[in-house]
C-alpha cells in the first residue's frame, strides 16, 4: 500500500512548509536544476501538489494521493492516478522522469526504480531527489520520523543505496550534487556543491542507454 495518508489528511500542511521554508525549497529546486537535461516530454513519479514540477516545467504527474492530486490539477499539471511501482503507462514513452522526496514512500523503491525505466526512452534520463540518510540533518529526521506526521512511514536511503538501485535497474552515467548543510532547518548552507556525503538533500541523475 502506498503511503498517502498524511498526505491525504495534511495536504494544505504540507503547501505550508514550501511557504514557511522558502529558502529550503528553493535550493533544493537550484540543485535540480543544475542537473536537468534538455527534455521534450517529461514526467514527475510522486508529483504531489506540483512544488516541483512547476518551476521544472513539467505538465504531466503520477500521483496515488486524490487529496495532493487535486492541489496539483488546480496548478495545471496533469494527473494519473497511480504508484511508482506499477506506473500505468506505455514502454519509452518519456525522455526525462522526475522523483522527488518520494523513493523514502514507496514500497519497493527497485521495482520503482524499475517501472521508471520501463517508460524513459532510450538515451532518456532520471533525477532522484531525496534526503540522505547519513547527512546530518537526514540522521535527527530519521531520529525523529516518529514525532513526524510526514515521516513517520519513511524509509530513509543513503546516496550510495540509491546510486546502487539505479545501476542495478540498468542505469549508467550517474552526477550527484548536494544542497542544504548543517542540522538547523533555520540556518541551513544553501549552497549547492557536486558529490554527496555531506547535504542533506541530494539529486542523482542517471541515464537509460
Amino acid at each position: 500500500m502506498p503511503k498517502i495518508k498524511p498526505f491525504e489528511n495534511f495536504s494544505q500542511e504540507y503547501e505550508l512548509w514550501f511557504l514557511k521554508h522558502t529558502e529550503l525549497y528553493e535550493a533544493e529546486v537550484k540543485a535540480i536544476k543544475k542537473l536537468l537535461p534538455p527534455f521534450k516530454n517529461g514526467i514527475e513519479i510522486g508529483v504531489g501538489s506540483g512544488q516541483f514540477a512547476i518551476p521544472l516545467d513539467i505538465k504531466t504527474g503520477v500521483e496515488p494521493s486524490s487529496a495532493m492530486a487535486k492541489i496539483a490539477e488546480t496548478k495545471g499539471i496533469k494527473i494519473i492516478k497511480g504508484v511508482a511501482e506499477n506506473i500505468p503507462l506505455a514502454d519509452e514513452k518519456y525522455d526525462f522522469v522526475l522523483m522527488v522526496t518520494t523513493i523514502c514512500f514507496v514500497d519497493d523503491p527497485l521495482m520503482s526504480l524499475k517501472n521508471i525505466y520501463r517508460i524513459l526512452e532510450p538515451k532518456g534520463a532520471v533525477i532522484i531527489g531525496f534526503v540522505d540518510k547519513n547527512s546530518q540533518l537526514g540522521k535527527l529526521y530519521e531520529q525523529n520520523s516518529q514525532q513526524s506526521r510526514f515521516y513517520k512511514e519513511a524509509h530513509f536511503y543513503t546516496a550510495e543505496e540509491i546510486i546502487n538501485l539505479l545501476e542495478k535497474v540498468g542505469f549508467s552515467h550517474v552526477t550527484c550534487v548536494q544542497t542544504l548543510f548543517g542540522n538547523d532547518v533555520n540556518h541551513m548552507n544553501t549552497a549547492v556543491k557536486k558529490g554527496y556525503g555531506e547535504g542533506a538533500f541530494v539529486a542523482i541523475l542517471a541515464h537509460k542507454e
